[in-house]
């Protein structure tokens, strides 16, 4: 994001350009974070007769009626993707939720999946027990189109090609198993392919949907799982974690070429890392510290950053006595002595144990956090674990939330996620770079705006979200907000268009429910003559900057004629900006047989 092209990167540098989450008590990215910001706890505490299953656990004394409910976990919008009802209700909600997130990550990032040149990859993990709970498909002799569609839209092997083929994207795809480090999986590997040059961007994620749900769990002694519901990372009352659903998804590319090409940079991925304990752990499946502790010094290394730099260590954080200990002994040993101090966080204390995405839940709160400038304070830690000894640590509670002032003067967070079998991994981030002051924007120059949809409930819902949005941040620049809206949403049936001057003139047409002034669509837009317009390959080209031409060109796009965008922008030096993305009409889509 900044203006200075002779800067020189390090190449091994990969951007976040877009995200998109969903997670118990939050629908987007913006609502998660306000939550961990103000210490909400998102695990809900459910009746018995909000529970439809464990009809004879449920009467247990050990039977604890907590969970992460995702709200919507059952819902999709098969139309924004062409795909018939059908097909929605074979497809499990993994792969829809993973679906809808990885188009949200591409608009978040401003980019269009029809007018993207370039082979973006797809990694994610999810559950695969999830997808044999939702109604396994029968065992057909048969391998004709009807069966390998259903076989296709269920199986969890094909989460990461169905959202490219349903995105119209072709690039690599990789659905990848490695239990609950499975976010940290795909991030790693998608970083891989693209410093490799394997992929021009890369989308990595997890979904995971607990099925059925929601439900709550039976707590044994010396297990992950809470004995109350409550998950008390490093506390010493500590006794697990509860369950939860959700899906993260980030918009990946190099740094430079995110530069280059102006992106949004939310916060830079400098190194990655993964192993597995094997034979050296002492129990299979339990947590190794020389291991892990490896698996962190390695991404450190790889990123060629100083522990001392890294101020954030978001820990895996299962809220149990035993595996707290183990993981803070494994970073200790992987940051060595130190001389300035690292927070420590916890984020299952507010969401619960997300299985594959839960390293996802831990990755956005670092992301968040790096942009933001700010930690966010562990919930449920009141009396911490003297066991742990963290004053020989680097390590020091996050008890409150506070603004981020880093002693070595920039901000970097490791994410550490761990998985049963003996799976470690490890993520460094940093700060985004800093952005060089641009030159302000010409005055009461005209622009065009631009919003669609496939019908026009949808397209009012476009308008609100967008004034809303522009409302609560007065510094984005109309510039900005133009292009971004021109060239990174695809372009639908219901059209909306304005020539403004101001964001405020902008916020003025959004506001109105009819269409006045400088605003047209759909329906009552002006007939142009378009044969007096100028063509290109990509559609019809701008005659001009002032308002005529750019009206002319409205009408014609609002009626349904192709416009290059790209040309339109030609030579401008607009950045590409978040900005609401499309609003889903979710519908209940579920399978009970075939």
């Amino acid at each position: 994001m900044t203006e200075t092209p002779q800067q020189e990167y390090d190449p091994g540098d990969v951007a976040i350009i877009g995200m998109s989450l969903r997670a118990p008590g939050a629908r987007d990215k913006q609502q998660f974070w306000d939550n961990l910001v103000h210490g909400r706890e998102s695990v809900s505490f459910l009746t018995k007769d909000e529970i439809l299953v464990d009809e004879t656990l449920i009467h247990s004394p050990f039977y604890v009626r907590a969970c992460g409910v995702l709200e919507g976990y059952d819902q999709f919008d098969p139309s924004v993707f062409g795909i018939s009802d059908r097909m929605a209700k074979a497809m499990t909600p993994e792969n829809r939720l993973f679906l809808e997130s990885a188009w949200e990550s591409l608009e978040d990032g401003g980019y269009d999946p029809e007018r993207v040149d370039a082979e973006i990859g797809m990694y994610g993990a999810n559950n695969p027990q999830t997808a044999a709970l939702y109604s396994s498909p029968p065992d057909r002799v048969s391998v004709g189109p009807e069966a390998i569609e259903a076989s296709l839209a269920w199986s969890p092997d094909t989460m990461t090609s169905n959202a490219l083929y349903y995105l119209g994207l072709t690039g690599e795809a990789v659905t990848v198993a490695a239990v609950c480090a499975g976010f940290h999986y795909a991030v790693h590997l998608a970083c891989q392919s693209l410093l490799l040059g394997q992929t021009d961007m890369a989308i990595a994620g997890g979904a995971m949907v607990r099925l059925p749900h929601p439900r709550g769990h039976l707590w044994e002694e010396n297990r992950v799982l809470s004995k109350d519901g409550h998950c008390r990372p490093f506390d010493a009352k500590g006794t697990g974690t509860s369950l939860s659903s959700g899906v993260v998804t980030l918009l990946l590319k190099p740094l430079d070429r995110a530069v280059t090409d102006r992106d949004h940079i939310y916060a830079v991925v400098k190194g990655t890392a993964i192993n597995n304990n094997g034979v050296s752990a002492m129990a299979y499946g339990l947590a190794q510290p020389e291991r892990l502790s490896a698996c962190i010094a390695n991404a450190m290394e790889v990123g060629g950053v100083s522990p001392d730099s890294v101020s954030l260590y978001e820990a895996n954080g299962l809220g149990m006595v035993m595996t707290d200990e183990l993981e803070v002994h494994a970073a200790s040993m992987a940051f060595g002595k130190q001389t300035g101090t690292t927070s420590i966080g916890g984020v299952k204390g507010n969401v619960g144990h997300g299985g594959v995405v839960s390293g996802g839940f831990g990755a956005m709160k670092a992301v968040m956090s790096l942009y933001h400038k700010k930690l966010a304070a562990t919930i449920n830690l009141t009396e911490v674990n003297e066991d742990l000894d963290l004053p020989s640590t680097p390590f020091v509670p996050q008890v409150e939330s506070a603004d981020w002032e880093p002693e070595s003067g920039v901000r970097r967070a490791g994410i550490t996620s761990i998985g049963g079998g003996g799976y470690n991994a490890h993520l460094v981030l940093e700060e985004p770079p800093t952005v060089t002051e641009r030159a302000p924007e010409a005055a009461g120059r005209p622009r065009l705006a631009t919003l669609s949809a496939l019908d026009d409930a949808a397209l009012a819902r476009q308008r609100t979200k967008l004034r809303d949005w522009l409302i609560a941040d007065p510094d984005l620049r109309l510039d900005d907000i133009c292009f971004s809206l021109n060239v990174g949403r695809k372009v639908m049936e219901r059209r909306w268009a304005a020539v403004v001057r101001s964001r405020e003139e902008l916020i003025e047409v959004l506001s109105s429910d009819v269409p006045r002034g400088p605003a047209v669509t759909t329906g009552s837009a002006p007939q142009v003559n378009t044969d007096s317009l100028s063509r290109g390959d990509n559609g019809i080209v701008r005659s001009g900057t002032d308002v005529r031409a750019l009206s002319d060109l409205a009408a014609a796009w609002v009626n349904g004629h192709r416009v290059d965008f790209g040309s339109l922008h030609l030579g401008e030096a607009s950045h590409r900006v978040p900005l609401p993305t499309y609003p889903f009409q979710p519908r209940r889509f579920w399978r009970t047989d075939w």
